[in-house]
């Protein structure tokens, strides 16, 4: 017999299912950059740990609070995009006159740190906008609570879940009496 509650099976589920609603939306000039991970079980736990890490290291509480909620959840989607590689339109909305200035400003400031790396493509920060709206209206469709954290997508990024992606989010999801995500202090 599966020890797992049928609500937690479901949620693991429509984790998979918000994964494929964030690979298939609307990309830029069709071009993904895109990373998308499924964190469950025992992972969740180790996810939470680098939020609370995160935190310490730079001095923001409410890290600590992220991570109650996402050691609490029954899976968490992490969706991150590599914002680094330029679209190619030399559009500027980066701050750079060209998409070859912002590429090499990315490279001298590529030291890792737990917030996000930079500069970034707006497209790609768009597209990457684009598949979290896609995620969390699959969830919502399922009756599955979730919530859109930074926090969890920078310790999704410093444990190497995302690849090399420059900028993270992660949605942690819950099914129960009472969504966890709502009045948290």
């Amino acid at each position: 017999m599966n020890p797992e509650s049928p609500e937690k099976e479901g949620v693991i589920m429509v984790a998979h299912l918000m994964a494929l609603a964030a690979r298939t939306a609307p990309k830029g000039k069709g071009m993904d950059s895109i990373e998308l991970c499924v964190v469950t079980g025992d992972d969740l736990h180790r996810l939470a740990v680098a939020m609370k890490d995160a935190g310490k290291a730079l001095e923001m509480a409410f890290f600590n609070r992220d991570s109650a909620n996402v050691a609490a959840s029954d899976a968490c989607l992490l969706i991150g995009a590599r914002g680094y590689e330029p679209a190619g339109i030399n559009c500027g909305g980066c701050g750079y006159s060209t998409c070859l200035e912002m590429s090499g400003a990315f490279q001298e400031k590529k030291a890792r740190a737990y917030h996000f790396r930079g500069p970034g493509c707006v497209i790609k920060m768009a597209d990457l906008g684009i598949a979290v709206g896609s995620a969390v209206k699959t969830a919502s469709i399922h009756n599955v609570d979730n919530r859109v954290m930074y926090t969890a997508g920078i310790a999704g990024i410093s444990l190497g879940w995302l690849g090399d992606c420059s900028v993270g989010y992660g949605i942690p999801l819950r099914a129960a009496g009472k969504n966890i995500f709502f009045d948290r202090s």
